[in-house]
């Protein structure tokens, strides 16, 4: 069977979670023998098209880039012929200009979109955007949500939830490196075992200036891992502030990222906007058995972190539930380990990769069965 995946951005020229969807997905199912195809957009196409172990990649050149909608004619091109070779056209939302080429192309292959986020930041342009949208996601076979509380909380998607169902995303303990006893040891002697981490893009709703904020009342130790548009503005925060109880690290590898989540008391996410619609650092978090804090904001954060039992759910924007949390989990080793091994077994439950691959593997064949039949 071969799956067109459709998205904007990909690896190795983007790493954020809906990319990093797409890698967990074709990597599980092209053990299944699935072929997958991903068409995207880089500003850096060479070479054009890569061939993966997951998938083919096949990268066009940016010539327009609006309202984090990127564009150039030649997506258009691979689009048509991709499509073309495909059995199941796989689209990742939002991305308008995927919306548009289903539906101007009549594309007649069967076609499912994964509904990553509704559109949040952009109010204006949603609006005049609302028609087209509506449209294409009328056309598509089948609309999946990655959690129970984000197609409950979503209003596009209420009004689609006829052919609308859930498969929460998944990673698999593959891709998971291994950490030295050396590097290890190293971030032992560094950061101690005792500190709550974040890790991700510093962007407006990760809610990083609350988590400052708790830093400010609170004095423990809390490690910032990532880069992003708001990392200097956060920086020159905590130094003005004198918080030397953060530490940012700036981006990190893989394999330091593991022994950081190997090694802290907690994963911290205070994520206070919808536009956090899932929260994958949260299953990484559960991955390693570690308890887990986030907001409550409606979304798959609190799909991943149930209250008291995998971890501590807080208001949002709310830096002294934050530092509450955080001092709860500090002081009672017992409970962290509870919580902990709960996120775990949790992980294991609902949010390995090779639970999602099979979903999305039943999926595509009734698809694809349904339009083979007379």
């Amino acid at each position: 069977m071969n799956v067109l995946h459709v998205y904007k951005r990909y690896l190795p020229d983007s790493v954020g979670g809906v990319e990093q969807t797409i890698f967990q997905l074709a990597s599980a199912t092209s053990r299944a023998g699935v072929r997958n195809t991903v068409l995207c957009l880089s500003q850096d196409p060479k070479p054009r098209v890569l061939e993966r172990d997951e998938a083919v990649v096949v990268r066009c050149p940016i010539q327009f880039d609006k309202a984090s909608t990127p564009f150039g004619l030649d997506y258009i091109t691979e689009y048509r012929r991709r499509a073309a070779e495909a059995d199941i056209l796989h689209y990742h939302f939002p991305y308008p200009v995927q919306d548009a080429l289903h539906v101007l192309c009549n594309a007649k292959k069967p076609a499912l979109v994964t509904y990553h986020s509704d559109i949040v930041r952009q109010k204006l342009l949603s609006i005049l955007y609302a028609p087209l949208m509506h449209l294409f996601l009328r056309r598509v076979q089948s609309i999946v949500a990655t959690s129970d509380n984000y197609l409950r909380t979503s209003p596009t998607l209420q009004r689609h939830r006829d052919k609308t169902t859930v498969i929460p995303i998944g990673l698999s303990r593959e891709f998971i490196p291994q950490v030295s006893e050396e590097r290890l040891s190293s971030w032992r002697k560094r950061l101690g075992d005792s500190f709550f981490f974040f890790v991700g893009v510093f962007r407006y709703y990760k809610g990083l200036h609350f988590l400052l904020e708790a830093a400010r009342s609170k004095r423990q130790r809390i490690v910032l891992a990532g880069s992003g548009p708001l990392e200097a503005e956060l920086k020159g925060l905590a130094q003005a502030q004198g918080l030397d109880n953060l530490i940012f690290l700036g981006a990190i590898s893989d394999e330091d990222k593991a022994a950081l989540l190997s090694l802290c008391r907690a994963v911290v996410f205070p994520s206070h906007l919808r536009s956090e619609a899932f929260g994958i650092t949260l299953v990484e978090g559960a991955m390693f058995g570690k308890p887990l804090i986030c907001a409550e904001i409606g979304t798959g954060a609190t799909f991943i972190n149930i209250h008291n039992e995998t971890g501590i759910v807080v208001r949002p924007a709310d830096s002294e539930s934050l530092g509450q949390a955080m001092d709860t989990l500090q002081n009672d080793a017992d409970l962290a380990a509870k919580y902990g091994a709960n996120a775990a077994r949790r992980y294991e439950k609902h949010f390995s990769a090779e639970r999602m691959a099979s979903a999305y593997l039943a999926l595509y064949q009734r698809l694809h069965c349904n339009a083979d039949a007379p």
